[in-house]
């Protein structure tokens, strides 16, 4: 007689659901196929190779568009962010007395 371990009871609703969450966030995501001889390689091994630009549609990859080097590609793929501001040396609060890495901030006026 074999003695089983107690199976996850989870509903097979709830498991459908976090499957097609996983698809869904997995849909869309786009790479980069460079368009030369034999297997796919490297990207950097001939960066001036065009690319077939693919994105995944939850089930395959399908060809979307090409583009003429690595450097057009990565534009494609990898579009700048938005910068952020940071703040001014002034807005920070100031460190208060000593040499150690674990000072803490310097009390300010409201707080005292």
């Amino acid at each position: 007689m074999r003695h089983h371990a107690p199976m996850n009871e989870e509903p097979l609703e709830e498991w459908a659901r976090r499957r097609e969450e996983r698809r869904a966030a997995a849909k869309g995501r786009l790479r980069a196929v460079p368009l030369t001889e034999g297997r796919n390689r490297a990207a950097h091994v001939e960066p001036d190779a065009p690319r077939v630009i693919q994105e995944w549609n939850g089930s395959e990859w399908e060809t979307i568009g090409v583009v003429e080097s690595l450097d057009a590609a990565k534009a494609l793929l990898y579009p700048p962010q938005p910068v952020t501001e940071k703040p001014a040396e002034w807005d920070r609060p100031a460190l208060g007395p000593g040499r150690g890495r674990h000072r803490r901030t310097a009390p300010t006026e409201e707080g005292r």
